[in-house]
């Protein structure tokens, strides 16, 4: 990000000393991206970052994948994943169950009703999808409040944790890639500022609180980092002797930031607008877009639901979030489901929505989608939430 930032306590010339009230010089770490050639930042310590008093290994949950084969588009009922009270027990991040994945990203859903540990995501930024509930990000640069509706962007390496607050579970569905995630380049500046035409802005992020530090000695971290396990993934628990939130000023372009649904601006036309109008965030060979309540095409003779449609180039993810979706209209689809459509099929309206969305105003819809580049496998929990019918509906109600 362009949006350069500061807080806390800082020294007013990078790289000299900065020192505590008592005199006790703090640690300067620069945490940047692409071999320090691109955004990073400055964080001062109290204690020395790099020490670790011990380590062990964590197995990550089941990162397999299978191929989509025979080739089907698949409906992925997501709200079956956790069932009863098991939620109060789950925590954001050693409970994740990977829905679907490939070499550049996977896909997961957790329910959670508890603090996670301590984390750090070593191989790839984190595109966290606030469904339902809220909670606390804490995280080295400061805290994050979000709720219903937040993507909770968090760069590769950035230590932090999620509690989840009040009552109701906290639902997230995470976006973990292999590289990093950005705005899209054509809605920024040869400098990074968002333009005019950009669907959100500058205002409309969200950034970390002061930083705060915490006291704590024998502190457990668990990474998940590039190994010879399931999708070139492993996992290690550093024992570390200081809490790692003892960071007193941080100041640049690298950090964690959330940006909520509501604040995206849906670009309409009088026909029915392609796909890339609704992006979101992009990464390494795939895409995150977002269907938002909006007014709908408003030619005389337009057709609002999208035309059949083959991405040849991709398989698309859709999670349904809220309101009610047209096109998906007697396919058994609803809120919390996932629809895979994979490159090589064509897909669109169920029969009968195109007729039914005939002379409609506005479309009340709310919907997360990603598109990757290569195709996606289907994980654990994909495997068991296949609803096993959804391949047929087009025939079945034509």
């Amino acid at each position: 990000m362009a949006h350069y930032q500061t807080a806390g306590s800082v020294p007013p010339k990078r790289h000299t000393q900065h020192r505590a009230p008592d005199g006790k010089l703090y640690y300067e770490e620069l945490m940047g991206e692409e071999g320090f050639s691109s955004d990073s930042s400055l964080l001062y310590h109290r204690h020395v970052p790099s020490a670790v008093a011990g380590a062990r290994i964590w197995q990550l949950p089941d990162q397999t994948t299978e191929a989509n084969q025979p080739l089907l588009p698949r409906h992925l009922r997501l709200h079956e994943l956790f069932d009863g009270e098991e939620w109060k027990s789950c925590d954001a991040v050693r409970d994740r169950r990977l829905i679907l994945g490939n070499a550049d990203v996977r896909i997961g859903y957790v329910v959670a009703g508890t603090a996670s540990p301590l984390y750090r995501n070593a191989t790839g930024d984190e595109c966290v999808y606030v469904e339902a509930g809220a909670g606390t990000v804490e995280t080295v640069f400061g805290d994050l409040e979000v709720g219903h509706g937040d993507y909770v962007i968090l760069p590769r390496a950035t230590t932090h944790r999620w509690v989840p607050s009040g009552d109701a579970p906290l639902r997230l569905y995470t976006i973990e890639a292999n590289s990093h995630i950005a705005p899209p380049k054509r809605y920024l500046s040869r400098y990074g500022q968002f333009l005019e035409h950009s669907p959100y802005c500058e205002r409309d992020l969200r950034t970390p609180g002061a930083p705060h530090v915490v006291e704590g000695e024998n502190v457990e971290l668990y990474i998940k980092h590039r190994g010879d396990g399931p999708g070139g993934l492993a996992g290690t628990v550093h024992l570390l002797p200081h809490h790692p939130f003892d960071v007193v000023g941080w100041d640049g372009c690298l950090y964690p930031y959330a940006f909520n649904i509501a604040d995206f601006e849906p670009i309409t036309g009088r026909v029915h607008q392609p796909p890339p109008v609704h992006q979101v965030f992009e990464a390494n060979n795939f895409v995150i877009c977002n269907f938002v309540p909006r007014k709908v095409d408003y030619h005389p003779l337009a057709v609002p639901v999208p035309y059949y449609h083959s991405n040849v180039d991709s398989d698309e993810v859709m999670f349904y979030v809220g309101g009610d979706y047209e096109a998906r209209k007697g396919s058994g689809i609803n809120v919390g489901s996932v629809s895979l459509h994979p490159g090589g099929h064509s897909h669109g309206p169920q029969p009968g929505a195109i007729e039914g969305s005939l002379g409609a105003e506005r479309f009340d819809e709310l919907a997360v989608m990603v598109d990757t580049f290569r195709p996606l496998g289907l994980g654990e929990a994909g495997r068991v939430c296949d609803d096993g019918v959804y391949a047929w509906t087009w025939a079945r109600n034509s």
